[in-house]
């Protein structure tokens, strides 16, 4: 019969909502509500996420198509996110190359990490920790359950927003770190705007999966970002920073200790080595 909907399929139709709105709560929270047990276990904790993510999209009945994860479209996905990526790699290669540019590439996460510490943030905190737990939860599963229940502009707004929020609490202890937007107001409307501008990140990188069918293209950019502006900042440091010459002063050694363990005294922000910058704020995120 025309104009109804059987109880199976309004169930299911529930159900998804349910999904989609679950996911999009968790998200908001996790990244802003996580403790020093997450820091400290970073990869780890968001490997697990991401594998948990997967589980739970698979059991409401998302599909390797849907989440962006179909062989067949790997070679797709790697082509436009390369093709994404170089721009924005020669971007940071240039700014780091630049006289006028480089102090705009200071920051104080980086400024404390030996060449150790620099190596494990490049090649496993923030392809593991960050790109692949970021991209499988908000271009994979949240992207997906979204798209079952709202036109794909919709959907990819909503994502998108998600994206923002989860860079809420990253961000003001990037400004912290760097001592940036002292005051109040400065500061909220210093971590508005880099939100908004990470929301206009996240549409950009769902585009990017629309488009090829496959999560490599998100997760190309995205790691050329974070990663680009990791190194960056890296090579702005003069050289004479504890980088090469060691720790010397007994803050380096402190800071350098609680990196080590993931604790932090009351009253400082994030530590410098977990965040690293993100594709609007400079890692904020993860």
């Amino acid at each position: 019969m025309t104009g109804r909907t059987s109880p199976g399929r309004a169930s299911q139709g529930r159900a998804d909502v349910a999904f989609a709105t679950a996911a999009c709560i968790v998200l908001a929270g996790y990244n802003n509500l996580a403790g020093p047990w997450h820091r400290r276990w970073y990869p780890a904790v968001n490997a697990l996420a991401a594998t948990a993510a997967l589980a739970a999209a698979a059991a409401s009945g998302l599909t390797a198509a849907d989440l962006g994860l179909r062989r067949d479209q790997l070679r797709s996905g790697l082509s436009l996110g390369s093709a994404a990526a170089a721009p924005v790699v020669a971007a940071f290669g240039l700014a780091a190359l630049t006289p006028a540019t480089r102090p705009l590439l200071n920051d104080q996460r980086v400024a404390g990490l030996d060449r150790r510490q620099l190596a494990y943030d490049v090649l496993l905190r923030i392809p593991v920790g960050t790109v692949a737990w970021e991209e499988i939860a908000f271009r994979g599963v949240l992207q997906a359950a979204l798209r079952r229940v709202l036109a794909e502009p919709a959907a990819t707004v909503v994502g998108s927003a998600v994206f923002g929020l989860w860079h809420i609490r990253p961000t003001a202890e990037a400004l912290a770190v760097n001592r940036l937007a002292a005051g109040r107001g400065a500061r909220i409307t210093a971590v508005t705007a880099v939100a908004a501008g990470t929301a206009g990140a996240g549409a950009l990188l769902s585009l990017l999966r629309k488009r090829s069918g496959s999560l490599a293209a998100p997760v190309l950019l995205h790691l050329a970002a974070n990663c680009g502006a990791l190194l960056a900042s890296a090579l702005t440091r003069p050289t004479t920073d504890k980088a090469s010459a060691g720790l010397s002063r007994p803050a380096d050694r402190r800071s350098a200790r609680l990196r080590r363990t993931g604790a932090r005294p009351w009253g400082e922000a994030e530590d410098p080595a977990r965040s690293v910058p993100d594709v609007a704020d400079r890692d904020a995120g993860r």
